[in-house]
């Protein structure tokens, strides 16, 4: 089930929201896990038993681990439970990818298992990983509660498309959280942001990206207008998810941590990976990077933990090998930034032109179908593919999508927000917010009502 669509909008969020402040404290957690199972199936109903068997393993794990009075128990099981989760996700997600790398190695012909992916198995298995190590840890205290473990596992907001929740995060609030109506109309003005953000515009770079795809009169500025297009998309699309799920959370309860700030304004890659999909990048420093010794070892091996870090950053979002590169990629950029200083002391215009520019190149990459796709757009956007540098029908899609770049180039700002802020603040703001909400609400149902099917781009990963 998507956030952005009717089906959710207007039945399925109505009727938890209805239940889960109707039944008394004790049940509520049951009312979330009951429906997030719901939510969960209404795709892909036999991959609900599959995240059963996560919840049962994590859960399992970590009261053995509670139990446990020897260090090498906790450690056993610790051990269980992470071979037992990324043995999941690597027979649903990689198997085929290592047998297909297998077969071109080898010449042989193992056969392939050719399972469909589980929509957000990456997610909800980081989140149980996080849940067994910090209890190895003494970070935080066992959970006996079945249900409350099971809802943190499943829930809804934020189950097939992040922002990466660790345990240690909600752990209070799934035993004991608040509720007001001011937590609720915040909780619902930043989902609605989010739902704009996602069917206003991502859908509609999504649009400019098909038509890209789809000419039979590529130019040189065509190029870099899909390669832009697909920048803007990414962004607006996961920022937009990540805000309707903060937003959610908030209106049950729960405060997520925020997994985007406004990346394309950074001045180094080093930056931009501080601001872009944040609760997966300190997921990977505090469960990776640190516990191979960071930095704080012999030159030779923190490269080696820079790339293996990287390489499994780029493996997270995807069983392909220009994933893999492509984390690779960012892995060199940054030991660049680490070994040439002078980058650092360049005028900010040309720091942030460079981090965009290498962003859009990797983004090309990322998004390519292999790497023949990959080399041709490549070669397309920098004059090597024996196209025209514009062409009548590029002028044309340019002119008629202008206002769109424009909006979206803005919204990667901090502007809309700031002024969105000062305006708020005012009488006359406070009284057009919810008028303007609503009015993007009605505006987003429209767009749905006749648009086509859209997921978002992270379902995949």
């Amino acid at each position: 089930m998507l956030f952005s669509s009717i089906p959710f909008l207007y039945y399925f969020l109505p009727a938890v929201v209805l239940c889960y402040f109707l039944v008394p404290r004790a049940l509520k957690n049951t009312v979330l896990l009951l429906f997030s199972l719901v939510f969960y199936a209404w795709g892909e109903p036999k991959y609900v038993f599959l995240m059963i068997a996560t919840i049962a393993l994590f859960y399992g794990c970590g009261l053995a681990i509670g139990k446990a009075q020897k260090q090498s128990w906790k450690k056993f099981w610790l051990i269980v439970s992470v071979v037992v989760g990324l043995g999941f996700l690597g027979i649903f997600k990689y198997a085929d990818f290592f047998v297909t790398s297998f077969n071109a190695a080898t010449g042989l012909s193992v056969p392939l298992l050719r399972l469909a992916l589980p929509v957000g198995i990456s997610f909800y298995t980081f989140q149980s990983l996080s849940y067994t190590i910090d209890v190895y840890r003494g970070d935080v205290p066992v959970q006996r509660n079945p249900i409350s473990f099971g809802a943190y596992v499943t829930l809804f907001p934020q189950l097939i498309a992040g922002p990466i929740v660790r345990y240690i995060d909600v752990a209070r609030e799934l035993d004991s959280r608040t509720h007001s109506w001011d937590e609720i109309a915040q909780g619902l003005r930043r989902f609605i942001i989010g739902l704009a953000k996602k069917v206003l515009i991502a859908d509609q770079f999504a649009l400019v990206m098909k038509m890209f795809r789809e000419t039979d009169a590529p130019s040189v500025l065509f190029y870099w207008i899909y390669a832009t297009a697909f920048m803007l998309n990414i962004y607006f699309d996961f920022s937009g998810y990540s805000d309707m799920a903060i937003g959610l959370g908030r209106v049950f309860g729960f405060h997520f941590i925020e997994n985007f700030n406004y990346p394309y304004t950074s001045k180094s890659v080093t930056e931009f990976w501080r601001r872009w999909h944040m609760s997966l990048g300190s997921w990977f420093r505090d469960y990776v990077y640190i516990p191979m010794g960071g930095n704080r070892v012999k030159k030779s091996r923190w490269v080696l933990n820079i790339l293996t870090v990287w390489m499994l950053t780029g493996m997270w979002h995807g069983a392909a090998w220009n994933f893999i590169v492509w984390g690779l990629m960012f892995a060199v950029l940054l030991l660049l930034e680490k070994w040439v200083p002078a980058l650092q002391k360049l005028p900010t215009i040309l720091r942030r032109g460079y981090v965009l520019l290498a962003v859009c190149i990797s983004f090309v990459l990322f998004n390519a179908e292999d790497f023949a796709q990959a080399g041709g757009d490549l070669m397309g956007m920098f004059g090597f593919a024996g196209v025209p540098l514009v062409t009548q029908q590029t002028l044309y899609y340019l002119g008629s999508f202008a206002i769109l770049f424009v909006l979206g180039f803005v919204g990667c700002t901090p502007v809309v927000k700031n002024l969105g802020n000062r305006v708020y603040k005012t009488k006359v703001g406070a009284i057009l917010e919810p008028i303007v909400l609503i009015a993007l609400l009605l505006l987003c149902t429209a767009f749905l009502v006749d648009g086509s099917f859209s997921p978002f781009l992270y379902f995949r990963f």
